[in-house]
């Protein structure tokens, strides 16, 4: 019908996707989902959001959606909120430059990867490299998106000891942008 096309509304959950708890299969999932919807839709013109509020989780999921971010033809902004922790720090991280924003009040915490795993002797051995593998992804990503080198990542923020720091010094560190 002439003039009656149909117009796409742009509601809040198409700018904003909330990330809490367990960085897991499940909520990579639905994280993905809300960026390829999001993607769909030529007439966002403002970044999405990912409000990030999580003691981390898997490693390897984390990895996922972070490579969707990176893809995404709409800048993903990340705000950091409550917890920002292990593999979500990771999430956190790779938000679009510039449009990384982390709450003044927010416990930061950046660590080795650890992983359980059990089995015979050379499944055991076998997966140690790609434990080894990981690790240096992981490096690389922190590299990425805070412009430190790949040695300092390793020896001051993956080192044997939890790394804890304020939101101050996650900015300094080149990992958030803006204090709010």
């Amino acid at each position: 019908m002439l003039g009656m096309e149909k117009t796409e509304e742009i509601t809040f959950d198409d700018h904003n996707h909330f990330f809490t708890g367990n960085v897991d299969g499940e909520s990579i999932e639905k994280a993905i989902r809300w960026i390829l919807m999001g993607a769909r839709k030529p007439s966002l013109e403002h970044p999405m959001k990912l409000h990030i509020n999580s003691d981390g989780g898997n490693l390897t999921d984390a990895f996922a959606l972070i490579d969707v971010m990176r893809t995404s033809p709409i800048p993903i902004a990340t705000v950091g909120m409550g917890n920002l922790m292990s593999s979500a720090f990771m999430i956190f991280a790779a938000g679009t430059l510039g449009k990384r924003a982390i709450a003044r009040n927010t416990s930061i915490m950046i660590h080795q990867f650890n992983h359980e795993y059990m089995g015979k002797y050379h499944d055991m051995k076998a997966y140690a490299e790609e434990i080894d593998r990981i690790n240096y992804r992981m490096v690389v990503e922190l590299s990425r998106t805070s412009g430190l080198t790949e040695e300092y990542v390793q020896t001051k923020l993956l080192n044997p000891s939890d790394v804890w720091m304020s939101a101050e010094k996650l900015v300094e560190l080149g990992f958030a942008d803006i204090i709010f």
